[in-house]
């Protein structure tokens, strides 16, 4: 019995570890740069750009242009509604002691 808990403790942190590498490509995939204004130029303007356009790189639009509309919020509310189904569902699977059946008197 202890190693199927352990099994399902290690689903689920595979699965929490799959949705931390999908919100890090999504979060990756934004454009390198943005326009705030000319007072504050950020390290995508000062550092990446220059160092870009040295070894002969442009920007470029991002595979996943999450700009357009709501998407952006739609895909953290995805997220958040697949996580909170999972930790809901297999809360006491994962964090509570299995309860030992009572013994019988022979």
């Amino acid at each position: 019995m202890n190693n199927n808990i352990r099994k399902k403790k290690v689903v689920f942190l595979l699965s929490v570890m799959i949705m931390v590498v999908i919100s890090i490509f999504l979060i990756a995939a934004q454009p390198a740069s943005f326009s705030w204004g000319a007072e504050w130029a950020g390290v995508d303007e000062t550092v990446v750009e220059k160092y870009a356009e040295k070894y002969g790189r442009s920007a470029r639009e991002p595979f996943i242009n999450t700009d357009q509309g709501d998407l952006l919020l739609f895909v953290f509310c995805l997220a958040g509604t697949v996580g909170g189904f999972v930790m809901g569902y297999s809360f006491h699977k994962f964090f509570h002691e299995p309860e030992k059946e009572p013994s019988r008197p022979c």
